[in-house]
């Protein structure tokens, strides 16, 4: 089942709804599954010559993402420092930027900071944090948003 993020429509180089995968329908026809979304931060990264890069990208976590950071020794002296190094390792794309890396989720504004968490959380929660409830007293039907109340937390 292919499932759309946040980004929903923003495509970033991986097979969409009308990509090869959903030209054929019949029997043999392979489903695809999105694993990059685009972003664009609230202020953007600045880098050491002045340049401002808002545009990105960012994949799918896998297992080995969320691992790896926890033998980090950085992340063992601060905890809070995990998220520094998850990011690095899955944002794909930033601007002009040649790479992207812990260091450069580390001289990123707070806001923007922010934002790629909540971001991360959305794409890698299979693409939204709301869950459609009922009203206890009417019975009516609405969704509620589950991310937290507090920039960067759930």
């Amino acid at each position: 089942m292919r499932r759309d993020g946040p980004a929903a429509g923003m495509a970033a180089g991986t097979a969409g709804p009308a990509g090869p995968a959903a030209a054929g329908a019949g029997a043999g026809a392979r489903e695809s599954l999105r694993t990059e979304f685009e972003f664009e931060l609230p202020r953007g990264y600045v880098d050491e010559s002045g340049t401002v890069h808002r545009n990105g990208a960012m994949r799918l976590a896998t297992a080995r993402d969320e691992l790896v950071p926890l033998r980090d020794v950085r992340v063992r002296e601060n905890p809070a420092y995990l998220s520094v190094v998850l990011l690095g390792r899955v944002i794909t794309r930033l601007g002009t930027l040649g790479s992207v890396h812990d260091g450069t989720v580390e001289n990123m504004f707070a806001s923007d900071l922010a934002f790629l968490q909540d971001f991360y959380r959305q794409i890698n929660a299979e693409g939204h944090t709301r869950a459609a409830v009922a009203c206890p007293h009417c019975s009516e039907s609405f969704e509620v948003e589950l991310a937290g109340s507090r920039l960067g937390e759930s």
